[in-house]
């Protein structure tokens, strides 16, 4: 019993975070379908980067190039 209530908050924490990443990484992968100029190859770069890199390829996509573009282009 006393490993159910300890194990139990585990796994809904788990299963939370992983959640919250994939709605992240969809966020996005969307996010630079939808408004990374397509005049280079940066969206074919950044979406492939976002898909097999998941998480981490979402969080670099977040830091180096969403800024960036925003500060270009605007939105």
């Amino acid at each position: 019993m006393v490993d159910l209530a300890i194990g139990l908050p585990c796994i809904l924490i788990f299963v939370f975070l992983a959640i919250a990443a994939n709605i992240f990484w969809l966020w996005m992968f969307i996010e630079c379908l939808v408004k990374e100029p397509s005049d280079t190859n940066d969206k074919i770069l950044w979406a492939l980067v976002i898909f097999f890199g998941h998480l981490l390829g979402a969080v670099l996509y977040l830091v180096v190039r969403r800024h960036e573009r925003i500060a270009m282009y605007g939105e």
